[in-house]
């Protein structure tokens, strides 16, 4: 993998004068013991040149040869989550010895970054096809059906839990001047539970869950919340309410309670917290409540819904005008979970005919 000394001048011209004698590459080869790539590398140069001499590059030349390029590349495309100190041993083994920047540029040039690996749900069999399903089935509706939407979810606010990722500006050996520390507590400091919900009009209210939420507390929360909600952002006739798959939501009574207020219930796949576009709102909502630090539990409340209020309605729109972006992409993680999952079972069959053979 190691790159090798170039050739002196000599060397090369007397490859170019074997060639116009008549020779061809392997009895160069053999003659002068050289690699039949590096003769034809200088033949070919010289053909196109008509120079033997090594041609002014750009800067100092590669210190990973394409080799160990394409090496690196089809360990990362194997195995993503292979460190940047785990290229370098592989590189140092073949012969090569770079440091973790080098690695980093060489991935950069070919258009990879490290990236955090981005948080899903685990997903069954059952689920991947529940998905999949409610993707294809919606993937064609337009943009006037997601307005007509009203996105719902409950999420969970912690008083210093995004406060941790803060970043400041500060002088070297001032990293504990109180003005550039961030206090932590156990445990967050307290949460508080919240229920919210929105559309592409703006969001509606936010409500504060004291307590453990059963069935009939969150179906309170829906009769104090969401047909107000729902009038506040005239979303006018034929809505649909969307919320997730929570027994609590689920529960013969609260079906009962949604058709008696004759709200019609998108039908919603499990284990799909990412197809809902309120999660962004809840990010949002995080980093602004984040900046104004809430000193106590009824602070962080207040500036919830402050800032909730405060959301624009484009941002709300945006969501919902890139709907169809979410649904795109979980068709086609679909369908590659489906075609791995059909080379897996072809490989277990292949593998069981091989057995069988084997023991006939």
């Amino acid at each position: 993998m190691a790159k090798t000394k170039e050739l002196s001048k000599d060397v090369r011209d007397k490859i170019v004068d074997l060639h116009k004698a008549g020779m061809g590459y392997k009895t160069i080869v053999k003659q002068l013991g050289e690699k039949v790539t590096t003769v034809g590398a200088i033949i070919r140069k010289w053909k196109k040149h008509k120079i033997t001499v090594t041609l002014p590059r750009p800067g100092a030349p590669c210190k990973i040869s394409p080799r160990g390029v394409a090496m690196i590349m089809r360990t990362v495309r194997n195995q993503p989550r292979t460190t940047g100190e785990d290229l370098v041993n592989d590189l140092k083994a073949a012969g090569t010895i770079v440091t973790k920047k080098t690695i980093g540029n060489t991935l950069c040039c070919e258009e990879l970054k490290y990236c955090s690996a981005r948080k899903v749900p685990l997903l069954k069999k059952a689920h991947i096809h529940a998905r999949l399903k409610f993707a294809n089935e919606h993937l064609n509706d337009s943009e006037d059906n997601w307005v007509k939407v009203l996105w719902s979810d409950e999420t969970k606010m912690e008083l210093f839990g995004i406060n941790s990722t803060r970043h400041v500006w500060r002088r070297r050996n001032a990293a504990y001047d109180p003005k550039n520390i961030i206090p932590t507590v156990k445990h967050g400091g307290g949460n508080i539970m919240l229920w919210g919900c929105f559309s592409a009009k703006g969001t509606g209210q936010l409500h504060r869950i004291k307590g453990t939420m059963d069935g009939a507390m969150y179906r309170q929360i829906l009769g104090e919340n969401l047909l107000p909600s729902a009038r506040a952002l005239k979303m006018g006739r034929g809505w649909v309410f969307q919320h997730d798959n929570d027994p609590k939501h689920t529960a013969k009574a609260t079906k009962e309670w949604l058709k008696k207020k004759k709200i019609k219930v998108l039908e919603w796949p499990s284990q799909s917290p990412d197809l809902n576009p309120i999660e962004n709102l809840w990010s949002e909502l995080k980093v602004r409540v984040a900046k104004r630090q809430p000193q106590n539990l009824n602070d962080l409340e207040k500036i919830c819904k402050e800032e909730w209020d405060k959301i624009p309605p484009e941002m709300c729109a945006n969501l919902v005008a890139n709907y169809k972006k979410r649904l795109t992409s979980d068709c086609q993680q679909g369908f590659c979970h489906q075609v791995l999952s059909h080379v897996l079972q072809r490989g277990q069959i292949l593998i069981s005919l091989i057995k069988m053979q084997i023991i006939l």
